[in-house]
């Protein structure tokens, strides 16, 4: 029978343990409904833009026009975007996003090469001997989209000297605060749409090529600023869903080793007592 010094002094710990996973998920809890409403937020514009372009380069192909951001290339080169955390404490949400990006870069002929944002994602391709094209760590909770120029400019620039003929995004995809998708979606080059949603009757001023050159680049922008939003939104959710089982699961130790404290409290009380009637016996 463990000591009832022992049984207590594991029961502080747990109570420590506890506490502190109460107060983690209380602030992922505050920072998860921030990130969920810029989120929410962002996506009817993300979704629009991403029809119009796909109308716009439609009719761009259409009439014979090229942007270079279109151009479909012979893939020689494959780039990801490879989107994850910075912490860790947030259940499975990087394992799964490892798994399926690994098991994608396996399947791909020909060479890949990853642009990672988070400590993760950066360890995780360190560690499969990925080839690392730049990295990008300590991304705010509630970046702006000036904070994610710099990826896209350069996955823009990079495309467009052909440094890679093909990119994807690498990210987890908020759907609730249980449920987080891990997602990998292609952004270049761009895919026209087959047919336009309801034949838009778009007025250009002054040209439609004028308006697709401008628009290219902010796609790829506001592409890449919704998937980090994404990531926060399901980081933060994830790790309020794991810190609360933490302090679940803490709450039960201490509820068996409160107990089997008390048994074996009530051992020695027990044996004590047979002691002193067993002294008191021997007396008469």
């Amino acid at each position: 029978m463990v000591s009832p010094r022992i049984l207590r002094r594991r029961i502080r710990s747990v109570q420590a343990t506890a506490k502190i996973t109460r107060a983690m998920e209380m602030i992922a809890t505050a920072k998860m409904k921030k990130s969920q409403d810029s989120t929410i937020a962002v996506r009817p514009y993300s979704d629009k833009l991403t029809q119009v372009i796909a109308d716009l380069a439609a009719q761009a192909a259409a009439g014979g026009a090229t942007h270079p951001l279109l151009q479909i290339r012979k893939i020689n080169k494959i780039a990801i975007l490879f989107i994850s955390t910075d912490r860790g404490l947030c259940g499975g949400l990087n394992t799964n996003l490892n798994r399926l990006t690994g098991n994608f870069i396996l399947e791909q002929k020909v060479p890949v090469t990853v642009i990672t944002v988070g400590s993760k994602g950066r360890d995780f391709m360190r560690r499969s001997m990925r080839e690392i094209r730049a990295e990008f760590t300590k991304m705010s909770d509630r970046p702006r989209v000036a904070d994610t120029m710099a990826i896209s400019r350069m996955i823009v620039e990079d495309y467009t000297n052909e440094v890679y003929d093909q990119v994807f995004i690498a990210y987890s995809k908020f759907i609730n605060v249980m449920t987080q998708k891990p997602t990998i979606d292609q952004i270049l080059p761009v895919i026209p749409a087959k047919q336009t949603t309801t034949n838009p009757d778009y007025i250009f001023e002054p040209h439609g090529m004028s308006v697709l050159d401008q628009l290219l680049p902010r796609f790829v922008e506001m592409q890449v600023y919704h998937s980090i939003l994404e990531a926060i939104a399901s980081e933060q959710s994830a790790r309020m869903m794991a810190m609360r089982n933490a302090t679940d699961n803490a709450n039960e130790v201490i509820a068996d080793l409160t107990l089997t404290l008390n048994k074996a409290r009530q051992e020695m009380i027990t044996k004590e007592l047979l002691d002193i009637t067993g002294g008191v016996e021997s007396l008469k």
